[in-house]
């Protein structure tokens, strides 16, 4: 796993909105292994797929990395509204709160 300023080199050019967070190393390191979690859970089905595994058994992993994903985001909402959204109207930017709204439509798509 490498340093929190690599990863966001690697992961922020095709589609960040160009804002930037520090997190807490506990924060970070949270969500770090929920979605190291969830790569071994796709190649677990990647490694069913390919041994030819029964179709009920590979959509019951899928089933479970969805809602591995859904969780992840859970937490990582619950950390938005918290720290982002709660200090950005404390400094009355309540733009912030449309942004929100938005992001939360299309998450209930």
């Amino acid at each position: 796993m490498g340093n929190k300023d690599e990863l966001i080199e690697e992961t922020c050019e095709c589609c960040c909105s160009g804002k930037h967070k520090s997190r807490e190393d506990k924060e970070f390191k949270d969500l770090m292994n929920r979605l190291k979690r969830i790569e071994g859970q796709v190649r677990g089905v990647e490694s069913m797929l390919e041994k030819d595994a029964y179709c009920t058994d590979i959509l019951m992993q899928v089933s479970a990395i969805t809602s591995a994903l859904n969780s992840f985001n859970k937490v990582l909402l619950a950390n938005h509204v918290k720290t982002c959204v709660a200090d950005n109207i404390r400094n009355g930017d309540e733009e912030v709160v449309d942004e929100l709204v938005a992001v939360l439509q299309k998450l209930m798509k």
